[in-house]
């Protein structure tokens, strides 16, 4: 993996960390790992409060028809990591085009 995706990444995980309010990792930044540790989080929100769950989706621009594929065709032990790893693409998209206009 480049340097400009390893970049990125952490870039991507830090927006991610501020709209979802996670802790700092305590290990090496690894993306799977913050895949599940994003998913914990989003799993969380959709147990104790939805609304705020589709609000970050909203704020993060999921897009409406990604966010209702997720919700309604994903296994229900599957939700979570789905839609972390949906906020998580999308996040990449939006660190990479910060990189690249910045």
């Amino acid at each position: 993996m480049g340097e400009d995706q390893s970049e990125i990444k952490a870039a991507a995980f830090e927006l991610l960390k501020q709209e979802i309010e996670l802790p700092a990792l305590e290990e090496h930044f690894d993306e799977e790992k913050a895949i599940r540790f994003i998913a914990n989080a989003i799993g969380e929100l959709l147990n104790r409060d939805f609304e705020r769950l589709l609000q970050i989706c909203y704020r993060i621009d999921l897009g409406e028809e990604k966010l209702k594929t997720i919700l309604y065709k994903s296994e229900p032990d599957q939700i979570a990591l789905d839609l972390a790893r949906a906020l998580w693409e999308r996040h990449k998209q939006k660190a990479e085009i910060r990189r690249k206009y910045s």
